[in-house]
């Protein structure tokens, strides 16, 4: 299966701002894990930017996960890419 690469974008005063979606947010994330579709998913430590792997069967499916994320409905996460990931080892 495909595994794609995503690098977004955190909103200013991230701390304070995503603290009303924070628990929804996890709670999907964990979600996710569990059907191994989420590989991985962190902030950088300046919480600038949020990177994740995901491994999806298409693009499609990817974009779907992110915009349902509260982080991104509620404008935690201003901005995204995806890039599909060709792991060499």
């Amino acid at each position: 299966m495909p595994k794609y690469v995503m690098w977004g974008r955190y909103c200013d005063d991230v701390l304070a701002k995503r603290a009303p979606y924070r628990q929804a947010h996890l709670d999907g994330l964990a979600h996710q894990k569990a059907l191994s579709v989420l590989v991985t998913i962190g902030p950088t430590k300046d919480l600038t930017r949020v990177f994740a792997i995901y491994d999806a069967s298409d693009e499609s499916t990817v974009r779907q996960l992110v915009e349902a994320d509260p982080y991104w409905q509620n404008g935690i996460w201003t901005e995204y890419d995806l890039h599909e990931w060709i792991q060499a080892v």
